[in-house]
């Protein structure tokens, strides 16, 4: 996983001070089961590995079984080749050759001649380990291995948090049956901006021999995806869902996609084209802004009639196809946080400063209408004599949410009536919200460096809980990945170690407030990110379906020469375990989960040196993959596109469009003199 973004050019957080709204929350009667850890390394650990060796070749891996002793943790890697045992029944693909000393080009590009083979060397991770050899545990203990490198659950969880799927041949496991019920589809909008982790020539993280003995199919790559998670109301309530770029879906059994005939794909919406060819449409031109400056741009939405993207000190709407401003919005400031997610008929809310200065504060709530183009109302609210610094803005409902370390206000978004501000004798404060579906508030209470996290499904007119599921003290911060059905991401006892704030999903009952699962994703083996210092429902890299999360692994060695790939797994929401469902990237391609189409996944994949990204759609049951986009590979085109690569731009794709977007403006003082473009609209054949 990469580092988050870096913050914008705003004033830091405030102090948590009293705050919150609504009525006394229920007592929890459900011991948590989600404890940090006293001590982050136990005593009776197994020996960690030494780190790795930058100065010599690296090894080759995902191919080479290794034979450790049994009942020893596998041994650290050695510089001479190793006796490898017999080869699994499927026989591993050709192991790449290790790269040179000097960096390389991005993803898949050739080496120059006449570099010396380094010398072989124990395998990397991704085929079984002789009978009797424990794999270790990301926590540092033991623990049996599972299909695509899950581990055990940690911390004395029952079976099923996080426990291995069936178990199986690794690599290409039986498709599982479609879970759970009929979705709704939903309208694309914008995602919540990434860290600026790895270019587009840049490398994933790659595990070390001792961690990746483990049996079943390779896991790896550093991403954190712009297109977020996608939300769509489950067909139980028979409500409409909001319109988003982030959340769950409802799913339901698929059988697969359909080829290129130009149909629709089985279980979504989107129309598979008969050529998926596309061209750019058009490109927005950067802003000009001071020199040595740099500008919050986040947000990104689509309507049925415009994309519209937050530029500098502006909200403007755009033609689908020529990218004509069809209207702006001006701001006095720049635009802090942008709500995920719309109303049916869309409108949303953003928050920003009243003044470019730099010491103007996010302290400006307006809610816009993105249809008609123009401002329905702007708000502040006060802590005392001073308005507060919103972190995060969502809507759910015809509510517009915003948390704070100050707590939590409310309006409704059509008259912008305040529905609920902190309270001032309140010990507690809502610190974010999740929105879509569903309103979720994330609520800290006790002592500042000992918090205790509280999930409230929360109605989102009076603020009344509904449900409240308590994180185990100690725990300082959680992120909403899904409000429907309920998922939330937090990094437990900082055990993931990337910086992505996820070690553990934790699957929430809206109704009941009861843990459902408790799933464990370990930062060296699965890619995401969530923010949950502030921004709760910052969420990248996910998607949220078929009562199941879809979680890409981290990057690691392809089949080619030097090239680099992944995999996205997928993890069922009431057991906690892995589907058996994989969905391969493909030699020198990487995959990030933008959304749900109904059941289907829709994700995109960043390109190799010399082909085009792709937009592809994966059946729910059958896992089948469609390819719906694919961009040119001219060098130009290809420059343009990965300069944009998901890990820390938006990405939103509907009705055969892909529109990536920056999340930050400046002055194009390290662009070495390339145009820079503030978004890009790709289009495929019909």
């Amino acid at each position: 996983m990469t580092q988050p973004p870096p913050p914008p050019p705003n004033q830091p957080p405030q102090q948590p001070q009293q705050g919150g709204f609504g009525p006394p929350r229920p007592p929890q009667d459900t011991p948590p089961q989600d404890a940090v850890p006293k001590d982050a390394t136990p005593q009776d650990a197994a020996p960690q590995p030494p780190a790795p060796n930058l100065a010599k070749a690296p090894e080759p891996g995902y191919g080479y079984p290794q034979a450790p002793q049994p009942g020893q943790a596998p041994p650290a890697p050695a510089a001479q080749p190793s006796q490898a045992p017999p080869p699994p029944q499927t026989p591993p693909p050709p192991a790449p050759s290790g790269p040179p000393q000097q960096p390389q080009p991005g993803y898949g590009y050739p080496q120059a001649a006449g570099q010396p083979a380094p010398p072989a060397a124990h395998p990397g991770y991704g085929y079984p380990a002789q009978p009797g050899a424990p794999a270790p545990s990301a926590y540092g203990q033991p623990q049996q291995p599972g299909p695509y490198g899950q581990p055990t659950p940690p911390y004395g969880q029952q079976p099923g948090y996080g426990y291995p799927g069936q178990p199986g041949q690794p690599g290409y496991p039986a498709a599982q049956a479609g879970y759970g019920y009929p979705g709704q589809p939903t309208m694309p909008m914008h995602p919540q901006a990434g860290g600026p982790g790895q270019g587009p020539g840049g490398g994933g993280k790659k595990f070390n021999a001792q961690a990746a003995i483990i049996v079943g199919a390779v896991v790896a790559i550093a991403l954190i995806v712009g297109g977020g998670v996608w939300y769509a109301k489950s067909s139980d309530s028979g409500k409409k869902e909001e319109k988003s770029t982030a959340g769950p879906t409802g799913g339901g059994g698929d059988t697969g996609g359909t080829g290129g005939t130009g149909g629709t794909s089985s279980g979504g919406t989107e129309k598979v084209p008969a050529d998926p060819a596309s061209d750019v449409l058009f490109k927005v031109p950067m802003p000009v802004i001071k020199k040595d400056d740099s500008v919050g741009v986040k947000g990104s939405w689509l309507t049925d009639k415009a994309y519209v993207k937050t530029g500098v000190n502006e909200v403007a709407g755009y033609d689908l196809d020529k990218g004509t401003k069809l209207w702006s919005v001006p701001l006095p400031g720049p635009v802090c946080e942008a709500s995920r997610f719309a109303t049916d008929d869309y409108r949303t809310a953003v928050t920003f400063q009243a003044s470019a200065a730099d010491t103007a504060a996010c302290d400006q709530v307006a809610a816009i209408d993105l249809a008609a183009g123009k401002q329905l109302w702007k708000k502040t609210v006060n802590s005392g004599d001073y308005p507060i610094s919103f972190n995060n803005v969502t809507v759910s409902a015809n509510t517009v949410a915003l948390g704070s370390t100050n707590g939590g206000a409310a309006f409704d978004i059509d008259s912008g009536k305040v529905l609920w501000s902190p309270k001032p004798g309140d010990t507690c404060y809502d610190s974010g919200y999740g929105g879509g579906p569903k309103l979720v508030a994330v609520r800290k209470c006790g002592a500042y460096d000992n918090p205790e996290l509280q999930i409230q499904t929360i109605d989102p007119v009076s603020g009344k809980v509904i449900s409240e599921y308590k994180l185990a003290t100690g725990i300082e911060y959680a992120s909403v990945v899904s409000s429907d059905p309920l998922v939330v991401a937090a990094d437990v006892g900082d055990s993931a170690g990337d910086g992505s704030g996820i070690s553990d999903f934790f699957s929430i009952d809206n109704k009941t407030g009861k843990l459902r699962t408790r799933i464990s994703v370990p930062g060296d083996q699965y890619a995401a990110d969530c923010e949950g210092i502030t921004r709760i429902e910052a969420c990248t890299g996910l998607a949220v379906g078929n009562d199941r999360i879809y979680v890409p692994t981290e990057e690691h060695d392809g089949t080619g020469e030097y090239s680099r790939t992944n995999e996205v797994i997928a993890f069922d929401l009431a057991t906690g375990k892995q589907t058996g469902q994989r969905a391969d990237a493909g030699d020198g391609y990487t995959i990030y989960p933008l959304r749900m189409d109904g059941s289907n996944l829709i994700a995109y994949k960043r390109p190799p040196y010399d082909k085009g990204g792709q937009v592809v759609s994966i059946a729910g049951g059958s896992f089948k993959e469609t390819k719906l986009l694919e961009n040119p590979a001219t060098d130009a085109v290809h420059d343009l596109e990965t300069s944009m690569s998901p890990e820390y731009s938006e990405v939103l794709f509907s009705q055969g469009r892909l529109y990536m977007s920056e999340v930050y403006a400046d002055d194009g003082s390290l662009s070495s003199g390339d145009p820079q473009y503030l978004a890009v609209a790709y289009g495929a054949g019909s």
